[in-house]
């Protein structure tokens, strides 16, 4: 055999030799990944802790108890403008990808190249449904086998769940400053209002804050606040989900959130709710108390409470 070819078979051996290590390393790779993936069909009952909450005889709240703030709603009882306000801002192509956006993530390279050369915020590339993934089934770690992680996970979560159950899960589960837990709580604490009580520029800033609550605090960073929840509201307006009118009125208006998470709006009856509070511990347990959402009616009555205590300040 000449010199020439035999230099021709060695090539051909080491190349395919190469081929089949680096097809031997991406499948241990791949069976590293995926042995400790979470299940993804576990999300299609998934009901994160809530807070169990104690009424007075005529409904009204005098307590809660919970290790996180959470009011969970469902899909159909969220309000279309809080819905595309997220859209607007965190993923406008959320009903069309299949849990990765492609052309979302190039654009975003794209920007972040003039970003970075002009020291502004640089823009992630995490769908909807990668943020499900990450924020429920995985995690906060940084690194490259968590966003590969986050992105096969993103692909079973669009295979086992409609786009609607999967915004619900984002909406209700995603943490937004002033100790809330989703959308529901946050208007809450922030403006001490329901859901479908909110304004579209109210709506807008709760959509600001899943970059960074800390970031766009009302009160400690009212400027930084203001200027990301309008850039919302713009893009709202790109998008079609309001129109000029509807923007120039938002825009106008205040960015007037509360100073801090509001306790419930009766305080007259603090050992009272506490009695209760130890009667449900004694029976359901402390952690099924605090994480499971019950709703607690008593026989308080809030005037005769309110007459009481007023009686014994004299």
């Amino acid at each position: 055999m000449k010199i020439a070819e035999r230099w021709f078979v060695m090539a051909g051996v080491a190349l395919l030799g190469g081929i089949a290590l680096a097809g031997l390393i991406v499948a241990v790779y791949a069976a590293w990944l995926f042995h400790d993936l979470p299940d993804a069909s576990e999300l299609a009952d998934y009901r994160p802790a809530t807070a169990t909450r104690v009424y007075a005889g005529d409904g009204t709240l005098i307590g809660e108890f919970s290790d996180e703030r959470r009011i969970y709603v469902p899909y159909e009882q969220i309000p279309l403008p809080v819905i595309q306000a997220f859209l607007a801002a965190e993923d406008r192509n959320f009903f069309n990808h299949g849990g990765i956006d492609v052309g979302g993530l190039g654009r975003a390279m794209f920007k972040n190249v003039f970003n970075a050369a002009t020291g502004r915020r640089l823009e992630g590339g995490s769908t909807i449904t990668q943020q499900v993934a990450k924020n429920v089934l995985l995690t906060n770690e940084s690194s490259i086998n968590r966003k590969v992680k986050e992105a096969i996970l993103a692909n079973r979560l669009e295979a086992t769940l409609t786009k609607q159950q999967i915004m619900e899960l984002y909406l209700n589960e995603i943490f937004l400053g002033y100790r809330s837990y989703g959308v529901a709580a946050a208007a809450y604490n922030y403006f001490g209002k329901s859901l479908s009580q909110l304004t579209p520029d109210e709506a807008a800033f709760l959509a600001a804050l899943p970059k960074g609550p800390n970031n766009y605090h009302p009160k400690r960073h009212p400027g930084a606040a203001l200027g990301r929840r309008n850039w919302v509201l713009g893009e709202m307006n790109q998008n079609g989900f309001i129109n000029d009118a509807q923007l120039a009125t938002a825009l106008a208006r205040p960015l007037a959130a509360q100073d801090a998470p509001r306790r419930a709006a009766y305080a007259d009856a603090d050992f009272f709710v506490e009695e209760a509070r130890r009667q449900a511990i004694a029976k359901f347990g402390q952690e099924e108390v605090n994480r499971g959402g019950y709703y607690m009616r008593t026989t308080l009555d809030p005037t005769l409470q309110s007459a009481a205590r007023d009686a014994l300040m004299r």
